[in-house]
């Protein structure tokens, strides 16, 4: 392994860390004897990053820290293009007209051998389900979530029977043929799952909700049993 992917991997390292974390500790994780921990953390400092801490203790990264020029693994790389094809292919134009762009500005401060793994992918995404009618609201069922603002919706269920909610979306989950809001229902005062596309008409309300969306996501996964860092179910 190279200097520079090292570095980059004990980067990588610090980063799953909101605490201090010891030099022994890296050093298992990455394979390496702990002086060669010590002497990359020294490195890295001498790059710039915000490194505190002392062997005997721990240490812990600042944010904000990138190493110069931007590096990834191949299949690192190969993960960006697959995921942004796939938003691209599966979400709203406005979605995938985004991850295309930040597919573009990761391309364009990458080091040349690397910029040629994102032209050169094979990995592919099939032509998805279009969307259906009421899901070309997704932009602002998303600027709902991202402002933690209430929507009041009108909802057909299975039946096609209608119903008036006010909810407060709080994720927005893609499938391969339908999308689905994760809210708090007033009606029902409970967690709910709507289909976007039995949505009929919605309308974002000023009012946020008074819950942080954080916490209801939380109260959610709890009770879903839902780990979302690596989405599998306990």
């Amino acid at each position: 392994m190279s200097r520079a992917a090292r570095l980059l991997d004990l980067l990588q390292a610090f980063r799953r860390y909101k605490r201090p974390v010891s030099g022994a500790v890296l050093a298992e994780e990455l394979g390496v004897s702990l002086r060669t921990i010590y002497r990359d953390i020294d490195a890295l400092k001498a790059q710039g990053a915000a490194i505190d801490g002392e062997a005997g203790v721990g240490f812990v990264l600042k944010p904000g820290f990138m190493l110069p020029p931007l590096m990834f693994s191949e299949e690192e790389l190969e993960a960006l293009v697959l995921g942004s094809r796939w938003v691209a292919e599966r979400a709203d134009q406005p979605l995938g007209a985004a991850a295309l762009n930040a597919l573009a500005k990761i391309a364009a401060v990458l080091p040349d051998d690397l910029k040629a793994g994102l032209d050169e992918s094979t990995l592919l995404i099939g032509p998805g389900a279009a969307l259906a009618a009421g899901e070309s609201e997704l932009p602002l069922i998303r600027e709902a979530i991202r402002n933690q603002r209430k929507l009041t919706i009108s909802y057909a269920d299975v039946n096609g029977a209608p119903s008036q909610r006010t909810i407060w979306p709080i994720a927005l989950a893609f499938f391969d043929r339908t999308r689905v809001v994760v809210a708090w229902c007033e009606l029902r005062k409970d967690f709910r799952h709507f289909r976007a596309d039995r949505i009929v008409r919605l309308s974002i309300e000023p009012a946020r909700y008074p819950q942080r969306r954080a916490a209801l996501m939380k109260q959610w996964q709890a009770r879903e049993g839902i780990h979302l860092r690596s989405g599998s179910r306990q």
